[in-house]
């Protein structure tokens, strides 16, 4: 299955977007799922149908879910309630009844990452079609699962699970009890839960395209956004300029915001491959202005994002990391070791990676960024590297 993802900037248009190319995909035979993540009904309004947590059949071939996050909120804290049922009566806690629970900060981005686990591995569908929510949230989204996992396995590392049989001794040394084996459970299936969204994410059928809309804001958004994809190993692999004026509007009074986005949209093209979308004089709504929106097909062969070691060991004793980050400026980078891991700052992003297994036993030599590639280079350590030693 295919997943695409969209997003772009609040008011850009990436909902109707969604929907027309979740139709139009429908509309070739492929049976397509268009999960929404906006609270309102936005998608529903633009294909003429009511949306909500039950799965719903919009077109043939098309399908339609907007996930209640306070609905799944409510089932995970009854279910948590249960599972720490005893350590809750031993502080004395009052336990929440369902119908006084309002779902917390984070909860609808957990459901929206549920609902996308659980599309992809239904395999019901040949496409799944993800109105994401506005930049920044987007990013913020796409980075949950593996920070997530991060945590998890920092607060409770699953190899002391196998020092179970020690727990009551460790107990009784320490005089606090110890992490009882639902805790434990509760963390692994979270994250094997987790793991499945990651996968999903990082998986090379799954791209990303951005809706935005041309002009100075668009174009300001759409290059934070690119870099932001980047660290996280993503590309938007086409860039939809919606709303596009057409050349009508020159000699008129729109003539200024005309120029204003063909400047735009030249720029754009020497970066990406775009396709504009026309502004049709009102929001699209229903079958027959989704249709006129003619989005792009779906590309049945994306190319993956690859971040390659180039061995020089021959040529001056280094092997380097090659990471992508398009409109990366080099006063905004910021590189740090830490044990197995690199932390990586661009901009306003984050993310800590594991270096692959080759460099775990090099020690950074240096980087460089050019051409929006940053490339980090790494020497053998000759107490860990083979035949290097002395």
């Amino acid at each position: 299955m295919r997943t695409l993802l969209i997003t772009g900037p609040g008011g850009s248009g990436r909902t109707s977007v969604a929907a027309g190319t979740g139709l139009a995909a429908a509309r070739t035979g492929a049976r397509v799922l268009v999960l929404g993540a906006d609270r309102t009904d936005t998608l529903g309004a633009a294909l003429g149908t009511v949306t909500g947590p039950t799965p719903t059949e919009a077109a043939e071939n098309l399908t339609v879910w907007r996930p209640d996050a306070g609905a799944r909120f409510r089932e995970d804290l009854t279910a948590f309630q249960s599972r720490a049922g005893t350590v809750l009566d031993l502080l004395g806690a009052s336990r929440l009844d369902a119908e006084e629970v309002t779902p917390l900060p984070g909860a609808e981005e957990l459901s929206v990452l549920r609902a996308l686990r659980d599309a992809a591995l239904s395999e019901r569908y040949d496409l799944l079609v993800v109105d994401l929510p506005p930049l920044p949230q987007a990013l913020a989204l796409l980075a949950l699962p593996e920070e997530l996992r991060r945590y998890l396995r920092r607060l409770l590392p699953p190899e002391r699970q196998a020092a179970r049989a020690l727990r009551p001794v460790l107990g009784r040394l320490a005089g606090v009890p110890m992490p009882a084996d639902w805790l434990y459970e509760t963390a692994a299936r979270w994250d094997l839960e987790l793991a499945a969204v990651e996968a999903v994410v990082a998986d090379r059928g799954t791209t990303v395209r951005l809706v935005a809309e041309p002009g100075p804001a668009g174009q300001d958004a759409v290059r934070t956004a690119a870099l932001g994809l980047a660290l996280r190993g993503l590309r938007a692999e086409t860039l939809i300029a919606n709303r596009v004026l057409p050349e009508s509007a020159d000699g008129t009074w729109l003539a200024g915001p005309f120029a204003q986005q063909r400047k735009t949209l030249a720029d754009w093209a020497e970066e990406y491959e775009v396709h504009t979308v026309p502004h049709l004089g009102h929001d699209p709504r229903g079958a027959d202005d989704l249709a006129a929106l003619a989005p792009p097909g779906v590309n049945p062969a994306p190319d993956p994002v690859e971040w390659p070691v180039t061995d020089r060991l021959a040529e001056d004793g280094t092997l380097v990391w090659r990471l992508p980050l398009p409109g990366a400026v080099r006063d905004d980078l910021d590189l740090i070791r830490r044990g197995d891991e690199l932390v990586v700052t661009a901009g306003p992003f984050h993310r800590i990676v594991a270096l692959p297994s080759a460099l775990r036993r090099c020690t950074v030599a240096g980087a460089a960024l050019t051409d929006g590639e940053l490339s980090v280079r790494f020497a053998p350590d000759p107490a860990l590297w083979p035949g290097t030693g002395r």
